[in-house]
């Protein structure tokens, strides 16, 4: 699993509990949490996010990896996928920048010829 640095930064500001290597503590001394749900849901309720899936952030961020230029086997490697074909459903993601260059591809065409008129 790759982080990027403003992923990471966060993480080493995050206040540890002694003698747990872990950032997400477990109840049990130097264990780590298992089950992420129940500390899922409080999360949720802090931040008003009560329909946010723990996958919806995966898909932000694959959508937001389409969305900036990257490609399916980048995106891929980022979200541990083995065989592009699994990253290939996140494909449709690139639907508006596609058509968002659309846009100004035409654009510049219409403003040339109404350059030329």
């Amino acid at each position: 699993m790759h982080l990027g640095q403003p992923a990471i930064d966060v993480l080493l500001k995050i206040m540890r509990v002694e003698k747990n290597p872990w950032v997400i503590v477990g109840t049990k001394p130097g264990a780590r949490l298992t089950d992420l749900q129940p500390f899922w849901q409080r999360v949720r309720a802090r931040a008003g996010l009560k329909d946010v899936r723990i996958h919806d952030l995966r898909y932000t961020f694959a959508s937001t990896a389409v969305a900036s230029g990257q490609g399916l086997p980048m995106i891929g490697k980022l979200l541990g996928h083995a065989q592009v074909q699994t990253t290939a459903r996140y494909a449709h993601l690139a639907a508006d920048p596609i058509k968002d260059a659309a846009d100004q591809v035409a654009s510049s065409i219409a403003a040339s010829l109404n350059q030329v008129a």
